[in-house]
């Protein structure tokens, strides 16, 4: 009886014409600052520490550009030379003659990167159950590689996760191809004992379905709400709240009772990152396998209050205001840990290289006879003659 109320209500309950002003928060646009640089390092770390000979010509890993994120005009040559303690440049010469830039880690880089193994093979249950939460979050638990790749370093998975980590779970998850033609993953089977979000647990029950339950509100300092817009969040927040994990096929998108359904998955997939924030891009294919109506990313301008978009780094970031005091996360995972050495690397090498403390080594001879990459150099283009080696060379 009390679901068909429920269900009545929202039915009848309209969509609030509501305009919530944005306004900057330094505090938190300090918390993502630097966010695209450490996605693109991070990557690059683990491309080249990955590699037998952990030494790989700028042509190689530029075909890996596409999970970097940099910007258009930013070469990934001229990125790396940014970073002279984290990236070693070498040169070694083609069989034309022409001097090839090849990229080492330094040994300090290394070390933090070993350690970044040893913490994700600590956590690596925790990775699984996120990746399983979020999967349960999709209809039919299947979503596009290409979706995943957008959001597979929030959500903590290696940069390969489809070659190497996905095998050693095909138990649990399966290669499918869709319709279309794209190639997807499946989660073979619905895992209950996962199946309720933060709020939920939070709230001490297991079955919040329907149930009234509010999100924890929080405005930047100096953000001033008027008595409209006051009343109609206090009524909002005492609407009925629908799990995420449950189906919501039966909510009328024009109510707020769906508008709260919406914020309940967004709020739940930015528990799921270790940053508690992604880019809103990485969000933007989502709305199909989600079921969420059109334009569904407006949630995060009409409700400041959970969420903040950054405009920090030439983009968008949906932060989570309740993960944060101040600037820093309330609850740290251990990857970030290894994150957040990392940049300060970046931030490290970046004003040393600024202050012209770096010096462009002059033995590269020493540096390629040491590391045998003229033999590597030999095996690299035996396996493809690629047309665009020249234009990454300076």
């Amino acid at each position: 009886m009390f679901k068909r109320t429920a269900f009545i209500y929202c039915q009848r309950r309209t969509l609030v014409n509501v305009k919530l002003k944005w306004v900057k928060d330094r505090v938190l646009d300090k918390a993502v600052a630097g966010g695209r640089e450490l996605k693109a390092a991070c990557v690059l770390i683990s491309l080249i520490a990955s590699d037998p000979d952990g030494c790989i010509p700028i042509y190689r890993l530029s075909r890996n550009r596409g999970q970097l994120g940099l910007p258009d005009g930013l070469k990934v040559s001229t990125f790396m030379r940014r970073y002279p303690n984290v990236f070693e440049e070498l040169h070694v010469p083609d069989s034309g003659g022409t001097r090839v830039p090849w990229f080492k880690l330094s040994s300090e880089a290394l070390d933090v990167y070993q350690d970044e193994v040893v913490a994700f093979q600590k956590c690596e249950v925790d990775i699984l159950d996120r990746f399983k939460k979020f999967m349960m979050l999709c209809r039919k638990r299947t979503l596009p590689l290409q979706t995943i790749d957008q959001l597979k370093w929030d959500l903590g998975l290696p940069y390969d996760y489809e070659k190497s980590w996905i095998r050693r779970h095909s138990e649990v998850f399966k290669m499918v191809q869709l319709d279309d033609g794209r190639e997807a993953l499946k989660l073979e089977k619905w895992d209950q004992s996962l199946a309720s979000s933060h709020l939920e647990r939070n709230s001490g029950s297991s079955l919040a379905n329907n149930r009234v339950l509010a999100f924890p509100i929080g405005f930047t300092r100096g953000f001033g709400l008027n008595r409209k817009c006051m009343k109609w969040l206090e009524e909002w927040q005492k609407l009925p709240y629908t799990s995420p994990y449950v189906d919501a096929s039966h909510l009328d998108p024009r109510t707020d009772v769906s508008e709260k359904r919406i914020v309940g998955v967004f709020h739940e997939l930015l528990h799921l990152t270790l940053q508690k924030k992604t880019e809103r891009r990485n969000v933007s294919n989502l709305r199909k396998p989600l079921g969420l109506p059109q334009k569904f990313t407006k949630v995060f301008e009409r409700h400041p209050g959970i969420f903040y978009i950054s405009r920090k780094g030439d983009t968008q970031t949906a932060v989570l205001r309740e993960s944060y005091d101040r600037d820093k996360l309330i609850e740290k995972h251990p990857l970030v840990d290894t994150r957040g050495r990392y940049l300060s690397m970046l931030k490290e090498g970046f004003l040393e290289r600024s202050r012209g403390s770096y010096k462009k080594d002059k033995m590269d001879d020493e540096l390629m006879s040491s590391l045998d990459c003229q033999k590597n150099l030999v095996r690299y283009q035996s396996e493809e003659e690629s047309d665009c080696i020249l234009s990454e060379y300076e």
